[in-house]
């Protein structure tokens, strides 16, 4: 038996409803050959299988990724008031993922002021290392490209470290062995 088909309306809604929670951001670069996404910083694995993984799996990511992006932006950016940021974050009508903390939201603030300099305490923040002079002189899309760019190589590290390396002894161990189980 075949359900009636909603009206055109009551499907957008119904699929806003029921959408996939997940890290992407729609920029994935392991189309591309890469074992990292550049986008969300998922490895491969991650995104090829996401809905097939557990909550508790799902978990997992979500905790790896937010504490790359906190040890990264906790760099950059200190967050004085993370009830004013999500207040702000809500009202720009920015996206801010409930699984990362107020330090993993950051980015997407940065990304979508672009070049128009940030009043940082507005926002509940407060930029390290700069004078208030100097605040508003940081571009936010070239400090997002920053960010970017360092947690992303954080997660390449942490995938040869924990995936690519071990694969690669357990290869070269292998690669001693014959059929017969007798050393080459």
């Amino acid at each position: 038996m075949r359900l009636p088909l909603l009206p055109e309306s009551d499907n957008l809604v119904a699929m806003s409803l029921n959408r996939v929670k997940t890290p992407c951001i729609g920029v994935c670069s392991t189309t591309f050959g890469d074992t990292v996404c550049r986008g969300c910083k998922r490895y491969l694995h991650e995104i090829v299988d996401w809905n097939r993984y557990t909550e508790a799996q799902k978990a997992l990511v979500w905790q790896r990724l937010d504490l790359l992006l906190r040890t990264v932006v906790s760099n950059y950016v200190q967050v004085d008031d993370a009830a004013l940021l999500e207040q702000q974050l809500a009202f720009q009508n920015i996206r801010r993922q409930a699984e990362l903390s107020p330090h993993g939201w950051v980015p997407e603030l940065l990304k979508a002021a672009g070049s128009t300099a940030l009043n940082w305490p507005t926002y509940g923040l407060r930029f390290i290392g700069a004078s208030p002079d100097t605040q508003a002189d940081i571009a936010p899309r070239k400090l997002y490209d920053q960010i970017s760019e360092e947690v992303h190589a954080l997660a390449v590290a942490h995938y040869d470290r924990n995936h690519q390396l071990p694969r690669r002894r357990l290869e070269d161990l292998l690669a001693g062995i014959t059929v017969e189980g007798v050393q080459k």
